[in-house]
């Protein structure tokens, strides 16, 4: 079993930076894929930011040159460094993993709310 804990999130103004983190504990093997998630009340699940075993990583347009997504595979920890935040990013912020067998596992979330 594989759990991921995500930390981080708050109160921040417009134009202001949060860095979130999630850590994974348990059968971790074979990660394909960890990715950062966003939703907001009232709308739909959003894809923020994905980094691969390679190395590659992925923006989501809206976030693009202001997010940046890192691992730390000693902890076992991928972190989404937030900067420039407007208040349309507020949502909760969820991570997933996905290993190569196609498994994935989610977070808990964690809220950020930025305000004007």
């Amino acid at each position: 079993q594989v759990q991921l804990v995500e930390s981080g999130g708050g109160l921040v103004q417009a134009g202001g930076s949060l860095r979130l983190s999630c850590t994974a504990s348990g059968s971790i093997f074979n990660i394909n894929t960890m990715a950062w998630y966003r939703q907001a009340p009232g709308k739909q699940r959003e894809l923020v930011a994905t980094i691969y075993s390679s190395g590659t990583t992925n923006y989501a347009d809206s976030v693009k040159g202001r997010f940046t997504i890192s691992n730390d595979n000693a902890k076992n920890t991928v972190y989404l460094q937030m900067n420039s935040l407007k208040p349309e990013d507020t949502a909760v912020y969820s991570c997933r993993m996905i290993q190569s067998s196609g498994y994935s596992y989610w977070g808990q979330g964690t809220q950020v709310t930025v305000s004007s």
